[in-house]
């Protein structure tokens, strides 16, 4: 018969229950996702101790040494001289034996009206709401250069594709802002999911509330939340929901990000060559010395592709479960956690790429695109005053014929089109919406560790 493991004893257990197997199964790789967590897990005891002094439940000489205690911990997570040891089970766990090594029955106090699933709540949504800040940044550089290079090259000829046809003329710049403008959107659905996140969940303790007279306004002013998470099952039930919120956002910018991977590697081909880049920046092949190939920006289309599966694989993991805490919900850290990391590396890296970008400035003298202008051809049969239809079908019977030449200098003026980019009023649109998070207000929060 196999041996069963020896079973071990947690901080939060009141007897040893739990073989050892399970502890390791049920961890799994959830230590390791905590130590992102961590300065989160500190602001917000910091935060929670101080509202237990103002109740009574701290005594001020106690407050003192935990908050002193706790600012050295911080400092040591941002060293990377801090980890979740062997057999401690998350990141709060850890904390919490940390400080009563160090500071005996008074860190024993800070679990205090607390448990480890209102815990992991608002460390996940600090968490969160810090990386949204440097996603939205990354999109605001990505944003300006895209709006630069729609401005230099607002007069560059570039065709534009239907079905993967050629269709109708365009031009770089209507390419490059359509790219921009999309960011924008991007950046209002993510703050949307921002408005979501940014409530306090801190005080609901297990879904049920408690009976200390908490003070849970307190928490929400000293953490930099807009609101509260008032209904203390409903904050519970945030768990899941409100990473699916974020992962639909961040789909979209996976969907922005992907569609101008997947242009780029179109463009770079050697039947379009409409654009290029520094030989550093592309990889050679193993077997055929002339090949250059597009390998960061087919790894970003990867990449963006697994983004835009997360919102169903987070959905799919919270299916059918009532209401309260259910373990299910930690493995939802497993694959959102690092497609955060993923997307904020695809905007930094398609920034990178861009940068030096050249585009083709003689693509117009290629005759495969003069049957571009053929609704140029048609339009002008129309300010002349012939019916649309008839002159569709003059038109046609031209290009069946032979004969049809096509009309030079083409020009568009209406609003949004290459030769009216409104480029100014996208900047304004992206301002105010990286205005709308209103960041600055977080930045009080670390007043915590002073």
């Amino acid at each position: 018969m196999m041996k069963q493991p020896a079973a071990k004893k947690t901080l939060w257990q009141s007897s040893a229950q739990a073989a050892e197997w399970i502890d390791d199964f049920t961890a799994a790789a959830d230590r390791n996702l905590d130590l992102y967590l961590a300065r989160f897990d500190i602001i917000g005891t910091l935060a929670h101790c101080r509202m237990l002094h103002k109740i009574g439940l701290l005594r001020k000489d106690e407050l003192d040494r935990i908050s002193e205690t706790l600012t050295g911990i911080y400092r040591d997570v941002l060293e990377n001289k801090f980890h979740i040891e062997q057999g401690v089970e998350d990141i709060h766990s850890q904390i919490e034996l940390t400080l009563t090594r160090q500071l005996g029955e008074t860190g024993k106090k800070i679990h205090t009206g607390r448990s480890r699933n209102d815990q992991i709540l608002l460390d996940l949504r600090l968490f969160i709401r810090d990386f949204i800040r440097q996603i939205v940044n990354q999109t605001d550089a990505l944003f300006t250069l895209l709006i630069d290079l729609s401005e230099r090259h607002k007069d560059v000829f570039l065709p534009g594709y239907s079905h993967m046809q050629a269709a109708m003329p365009s031009s770089f710049g209507l390419w490059f802002a359509a790219y921009a403008e999309s960011l924008i959107d991007d950046l209002d659905q993510l703050h949307g999911a921002y408005r979501v996140i940014n409530k306090n969940p801190l005080g609901s303790a297990a879904g049920y509330g408690t009976s200390l007279p908490l003070d849970r306004q307190m928490t929400t002013d000293l953490l930099a939340f807009d609101e509260l998470n008032y209904n203390a099952i409903y904050a519970q039930m945030g768990r899941g929901r409100t990473e699916r919120i974020l992962s639909q956002a961040m789909s979209s910018f996976a969907e922005t990000l992907g569609k101008l991977a997947a242009d780029i590697i179109l463009f770079m081909s050697d039947n379009y060559r409409f654009v290029s880049f520094p030989e550093e920046l592309t990889t050679g092949s193993s077997i055929m010395p002339h090949k250059r190939n597009p390998d960061v920006f087919e790894l970003i289309r990867g990449r963006c592709n697994r983004i835009k599966n997360l919102p169903g694989e987070i959905m799919m993991i919270g299916t059918n479960l009532p209401h309260g805490y259910h373990r299910d919900f930690q493995i939802i850290k497993e694959s959102l956690i690092p497609r955060l990391f993923d997307l904020s590396n695809c905007l930094i890296r398609m920034h990178t790429m861009l940068f030096p970008v050249t585009v083709n400035r003689k693509i117009k003298q290629d005759p495969r695109y003069d049957i571009l202008g053929t609704v140029e051809a048609v339009n002008q049969l129309v300010l002349k005053g012939v019916p649309f239809r008839d002159a569709y079908n003059q038109v046609s019977e031209q290009i069946r014929k032979g004969t049809f030449k096509p009309p030079r200098n083409i020009t568009y003026s209406h609003i949004g089109s290459s030769g009216n980019l409104c480029n100014d009023r996208l900047i304004r649109l992206k301002d105010k919406a990286v205005r709308s998070f209103k960041f600055e207000r977080q930045d009080k929060m670390l007043d915590l560790l002073k």
